[in-house]
């Protein structure tokens, strides 16, 4: 539990909570004694569930509706959370999109959409967070493993997870040494609705792990970033052994 919460319970906003990678470190913050600012966009239904379990687990909730790729509503996100829930320990950027986008048919409005809420919205969130975490407090990035390949069919995906993981690592110099600031860089851990049986296969088979991950093990790696005091500017990779192949 961070310990720059002192007396009270420690709060977290995540970005993106109502589904995927978001929900499961929302959870596993709740685990772990987090009241939490539950933030999704489309996914209400989703963020809804994520409240319920940490509800469950005896943790303040408050769902906040934001459209990420409005820079407004990005800024203001922070200030909405730290009010609503008195206080600001945490921030995991999660929200992101992944869209298949083969190189020669990538319009201007898909490169603008993917760097807004990839990049831009972490960039925003990170900034205005910088006066409202409370001393000692942790910023965690959720990157990808296409920040340090060359995926053809992914190539603005990849430029602003490349692009987050350079915000991370500066990030972490400007905020030092009140806040800390690291990422995560998942792997082979939720299939795109495009994969295919073979393509889920394959990326198995070659992993060095020989499997899939799961959400969890993204969420444990958050949740050491977030208590290890003595770590910034580092990213993790959770991603089978993928990038050592």
């Amino acid at each position: 539990m961070n310990g720059a919460a002192g007396e009270r319970s420690p709060v977290a906003l995540v970005t993106g909570a109502g589904r995927r990678l978001g929900q499961a470190i929302a959870v596993a913050l709740a685990r772990r004694g987090y009241d939490l600012a539950i933030h999704y966009h489309s996914s209400a239904a989703g963020a809804e569930l994520t409240a319920s379990s940490a509800a469950a687990l005896g943790r303040r909730t408050v769902l906040l509706e934001a459209d990420l790729t409005d820079a407004g509503q990005a800024a203001s996100l922070v200030a909405d959370a730290r009010s609503a829930l008195g206080a600001l320990d945490v921030v995991v950027n999660s929200a992101a999109v992944m869209l298949r986008t083969p190189f020669g048919a990538v319009s201007p409005a898909e490169w603008d959409y993917v760097m807004a809420l990839n990049l831009r919205a972490p960039f925003l969130i990170a900034q205005e967070a910088a006066s409202h975490l409370s001393d000692g407090g942790s910023i965690v990035n959720i990157a990808d493993l296409a920040a340090f390949e060359t995926w053809p069919d992914y190539i603005p995906h990849g430029a602003s997870k490349s692009a987050l993981v350079y915000l991370t690592r500066a990030l972490a110099r400007v905020l030092a040494p009140r806040v800390r600031v690291n990422g995560v860089a998942p792997g082979s851990i939720l299939p795109p609705p495009e994969f295919g049986e073979r393509a889920r296969e394959r990326l198995a088979r070659t992993t060095p792990l020989g499997r899939w991950g799961d959400p969890e093990d993204v969420a444990q790696a958050v949740l050491y970033l977030v208590e290890a005091r003595y770590v910034t500017g580092e990213v993790i990779f959770v991603d089978g052994g993928r990038h050592i192949r």
